[in-house]
């Protein structure tokens, strides 16, 4: 969701400046809560050239600098249940890094997670004051889903139509997915990269009862 988010937000090359303006960064929460991480993969995601191993002080300041040069009006940072691998002390210096960023920048950041990114924000009295939790609620069987699985089948390079919309195959991914928008889209891409590497060039039951077989 996030990707596509960012799809509908494309950089613009602004000429007066010279610089491109990036209105939406994202990035992802490291596996474990450690700053000079955060940043690094900040500036990667940023398209930045930087020396990984270099201080926490260099990479923060870099990082500042260059966010100001393409003048972002969101940060988006996904996998903010990643906080909860660290030590208290750990959590507290990356919430503490984030209000620094949200409040130095002046921009909007959303943060995205399972439910147990919100036990890490509440550990952090402003930061729960500061973000309103938004539940993405699980999908059910309904004409949204068939609209979502249609809308993937318009994406994915197969040269056969594989008719996702099907009750049948509705019900399949529901199941196997548990109704998770991310575990949909694993599934239905595993499914077409099989369908592909087996010639079929079309997503049929079997695909998909193979993929969930091997991943579940």
């Amino acid at each position: 969701m996030t990707a596509k988010f960012r799809r509908t937000h494309p950089n613009e090359f602004d000429d007066k400046s010279g610089v491109e303006q990036c209105p939406v960064v994202a990035m992802q929460m490291p596996p474990t809560p450690d700053q000079h991480r955060f940043y690094s993969g900040l500036l990667f995601e940023l398209g930045a050239p930087h020396n990984a191993s270099a201080g926490l002080a260099s990479l923060e300041r870099l990082a500042r600098d260059i966010l100001r040069r393409v003048a972002p009006r969101m940060l988006v940072v996904d996998e903010v249940h990643h906080l909860l691998a660290g030590t208290y002390r750990e959590q507290r210096a990356s919430l503490n890094l984030l209000k620094y960023l949200a409040n130095d920048l002046q921009i909007s950041m959303v943060l995205v997670g399972t439910r147990d990114a919100v036990l890490a924000l509440q550990t952090d009295a402003q930061m729960m004051s500061r973000y309103t939790p938004f539940k993405i609620p699980r999908w059910r069987e309904s004409d949204g889903l068939r609209r979502l699985l249609a809308a993937f089948e318009r994406v994915l390079p197969l040269r056969k139509p594989s008719d996702l919309a099907r009750r049948e195959v509705v019900q399949f991914v529901l199941g196997a997915s548990g109704g998770l928008t991310g575990e949909i889209s694993t599934l239905l891409n595993d499914a077409a990269e099989l369908s592909i590497r087996s010639g079929d060039e079309c997503i049929e039951m079997r695909h998909l009862e193979h993929v969930a077989r091997i991943t579940h």
